[in-house]
């Protein structure tokens, strides 16, 4: 077999393997790149591979920088099928679409401003390509394994968010195990990643590769923050994913309220796109930790504002309340409206929840910003900014080691990926030093014959 390094290599994001055996080809992960332009224009780029020749593409779970690219690959002459677990194909086919969305109304934006080198600028994929692509998908479960040519592929439960999956390889006699993202062992809400199988060969992420979480309670945190808000009658605005993050935040809400450790107050989920995610959540029951009677209560206790109509008049509304609203790094979204309505008043808090890329508007906030450029215009903050840690769906490095400590023999190589340089080369230092394990962190492009 020959393993390419397509994408995730040196960097965060854009996670794409091609495994190849004779004239067969498997593309792990068909993610977008994501981040500063210099990272996002490397999807402009045409696929470094024969579209039209791979066999099949394998999805370890539904984040755009895992499927994103699924379209665009579509349009470049992909024409088989896309395998994944059954929880995966219901959000990639939301998250496509959304993300086709915005695609065309920044192509119409660009149009309109006549900024663009290409006349007229064009979206990456279209909506109609995001929705013919789902017609190309097959779906299985967790460890029942599927043959595609020479490939035997297995997904095993990865934890992370709903339908994640490690995906386990067998051909000529050897395996290969690609971890895709790893959750963690007591997250809140999602179960513990299952024990990896035995492999020859392993692909890990490392995105916190050089990181632990801090030992703090989200819960705890979260109340004191919606408390202390309430008590000077004023808006919390809780940036979210609309993945994993708000359905999350949803629950701890609902549970505060039940334990009456916080106000019952009005709480808002103000994202369309994570309104769809939650229906998803509350389907796939058995890939989660809550009960049937906790995800009714967690519907319960929060309103659903899809229409703009409704977004716009949650912004009129002065009452105290609490905004579940995309983006979770303030780089789009409802969110956005709802800072320049609330995020002048010092009665308010924006909690910034989880982790925040370098020059987004949360990472500007965490650094001290009162002042946001926001749809062309300065917006004061005013209103408090606070942070609640302990919510991120990854493995830190110590949950990564203790979950592939299970392994009963080690890997003849791990190729550590999906991670900001300094994370991937820690982690490949803890892996050779703590497991004894060789490990290398491959550049993008590098391509190795597994023998």
């Amino acid at each position: 077999m020959l393993l390419r390094f397509l994408g995730a290599a040196g960097t965060v994001t854009g996670s794409r393997y091609l495994l190849t055996h004779g004239d067969a080809s498997l593309l792990i992960d068909c993610g977008l790149f994501q981040g500063v332009k210099n990272v996002r224009s490397r999807n402009w780029k045409p696929f470094p591979v024969d579209a039209a020749g791979i066999s099949a593409v394998v999805l370890t779970h539904a984040h755009l920088d895992h499927s994103g690219y699924l379209p665009r690959l579509m349009r470049e002459g992909f024409a088989g099928p896309v395998w994944s677990t059954s929880a995966t194909r219901e959000l990639v086919d939301i998250l496509l679409e959304d993300s086709a969305h915005l695609q065309e109304e920044d192509a119409r934006h660009i149009n309109r401003r006549g900024y663009s080198r290409h006349q007229p600028a064009e979206p990456l994929y279209t909506s109609a390509e995001a929705r013919a692509v789902m017609k190309q998908f097959r779906s299985t479960g967790f460890d029942e394994p599927v043959s595609i040519g020479p490939f035997v592929v297995t997904f095993r439960a990865a934890g992370h968010i709903l339908g994640a999956s490690s995906v386990r390889i067998e051909c000529a006699g050897q395996s290969i195990t690609f971890s895709g993202d790893v959750g963690r062992p007591n997250d809140p809400v999602m179960n513990a990643p299952a024990p990896l199988l035995d492999t020859d060969w392993l692909v890990v992420e490392s995105t916190y590769g050089d990181r632990l979480h801090p030992d703090t309670d989200p819960a705890a945190m979260l109340a004191d923050i919606v408390s202390r808000t309430a008590v000077r009658g004023g808006t919390v605005m809780l940036p979210s994913f609309a993945v994993g993050r708000a359905q999350a935040l949803m629950y701890l809400l609902s549970r505060l309220m039940d334990e009456r450790r916080i106000p019952v107050l009005p709480v808002f989920l103000d994202s369309p796109m994570a309104i769809d995610v939650t229906g998803v959540f509350r389907h796939f029951h058995t890939e989660h930790r809550l009960s049937a009677e906790d995800c009714e209560r967690m519907r319960d206790a929060v309103t659903f504002t899809r229409s703009p109509e409704d977004s716009q008049a949650l912004a009129d509304n002065r009452y105290p309340k609490v905004i579940i609203a995309g983006a979770g790094m303030l780089n789009g979204g409802r969110i956005l409206h709802q800072l320049i309505a609330f995020g002048g008043d010092s009665r308010n808090t924006v909690v910034i929840a989880g982790y925040q890329a370098e020059g987004t508007r949360g990472d500007a906030l965490l650094k001290g910003a009162r002042s946001l450029r926001i749809f062309g215009r300065d917006v004061p903050i005013n209103c408090e900014v606070a942070r609640v840690d302990g919510l991120s769906a990854h493995a830190d490095y110590r949950e990564m080691l203790d979950w592939l400590g299970t392994l009963a023999h080690a890997p003849r190589r791990v190729f550590v990926t999906h991670g900001e340089p300094v994370a991937a080369d820690s982690l490949r230092q803890k892996l050779e030093h703590a497991l004894g394990w060789q490990a290398v962190v491959p550049e993008q492009g590098d391509a190795f014959d597994l023998d």
